[in-house]
């Protein structure tokens, strides 16, 4: 019994170097497999059939000795399979291993069964089976070339290029004198010439022009004006620079002697007198009844040729001024608008170049009469 507890003794020392003791890079040497769960725990006596642990060697015969060691060795064997199997399994690889069981008979009313995929993805060669067709990745319908067709030749093109613009808005001088003047001979323009191209005349232009069967632009293109050439006579030298559109009001008593400037309210005139004669005459417009220009006698203090309203910031070219910043002076509003309009309190001449004539005959201290 000696012996053999020595026996046994050398077995547990010669297990304890396998799994206790090993050296340096043995997976196994340390304590999981000598203190740990394989030596003392699950797998030495447990019931469910675990490899032989240090402790049951300790009461074996020798004869079971070598059958002990017999499943030792099988034991070693399971444990190094168990620690190799801790890792991820992979099921396809126990697949494989697995013994493959024969195809179950199909009749003809039996579909056959999907394909299975191999390893590198394609399917099994003893199961032909039609080709998964890969869904087609929506584009634009196909557009089915048409039949050339001969490219037409082009064609000249129909539209008259646009005749030139001689005058309008804002245009001013001889030329528009006359335009007004011969729109006047045939009922078109309703008032004495004023040399300038306001809205008034605008819309002379283009009743002429759409009575005429043209495009109103109210612009006075070369084609318009041949057309008012043709239709009218030159104008005389009294249509083109009447002394006034209206009829020279009689003049007040303090107009009779002297240099005086008379303005009449009532006619809406203005007479350019020396000594009684009436030198020029020409229509004028005065203030609203917000600002109304002053009645009473005058004398003219300052002229200023290209002058700029400083209160209003609107030009006052050939400006007389008599009273305070009253003044006779041209405006073009008042050629555009003729009296639909009103001034700040100024006496406003529309006939540019008579007011122009004017202001290089009036002398500072000439006399000014507004009256009704």
């Amino acid at each position: 019994m000696a012996g053999m507890a020595r026996r046994n003794v050398g077995n547990v020392g010669m297990e304890s170097d396998a799994y206790g003791n090993g050296g340096d890079g043995d997976p196994y040497g340390n304590a999981p497999y000598s203190n740990g769960t394989y030596s003392n725990g699950t797998y030495g006596t447990g019931p469910d059939g675990g490899a032989p642990s240090v402790r049951g060697h300790r009461h074996s015969s020798p004869s079971r000795g070598r059958r002990t060691a017999t499943a030792t060795a099988a034991g070693v064997l399971a444990i190094a399979a168990l620690a190799a199997g801790c890792g991820p399994q992979d099921p396809a690889a126990d697949a494989l291993k697995q013994p493959t069981a024969p195809a179950p008979a199909t009749t003809a009313t039996t579909a056959p069964a999907a394909p299975s995929p191999t390893e590198d993805g394609k399917a099994d060669a003893t199961t032909p089976t039609p080709t998964p067709t890969p869904t087609p990745t929506p584009t634009e319908p196909p557009t089915t070339p048409s039949p050339a067709s001969p490219t037409p030749a082009p064609h000249p093109s129909t539209a008259s290029p646009q005749p030139e613009v001689l005058m309008r808005t804002g245009s001013e001088g001889p030329r528009v004198r006359e335009l007004q003047a011969r729109l006047r001979q045939i009922g078109h323009f309703g008032r004495n010439p004023t040399g300038y191209y306001g809205t008034v005349t605008a819309e002379a232009v283009r009743s002429f022009q759409v009575k005429r069967g043209t495009e109103g632009t109210g612009a006075t293109d070369a084609a318009t004006w041949q057309k008012l050439l043709a239709m009218t006579r030159t104008p005389t030298a009294d249509e083109l620079d009447p002394p006034t559109e209206r009829p020279v009001a009689k003049p007040d008593e303090r107009c009779l002697t002297g240099r005086v400037l008379c303005i009449s309210k009532k006619s809406r005139t203005l007479a350019w007198m020396v000594d009684g004669r009436v030198v020029s005459a020409m229509d004028v417009r005065f203030g609203s009844e917000y600002t109304p220009t002053r009645e009473g006698e005058f004398k003219v203090f300052w002229k200023s040729r290209d002058h700029v309203s400083t209160l209003y910031d609107t030009p006052m070219p050939y400006a007389l001024f008599f009273s305070g910043g009253q003044a006779v002076h041209y405006s073009a509003d008042f050629a555009a608008n003729g009296y639909a309009g009103a001034s700040h309190g100024c006496v406003n001449v529309r006939d540019k170049k008579k007011v122009a004539a004017l202001f290089d005959q009036v002398k500072n201290g000439d006399k000014v009469v507004i009256y009704w």
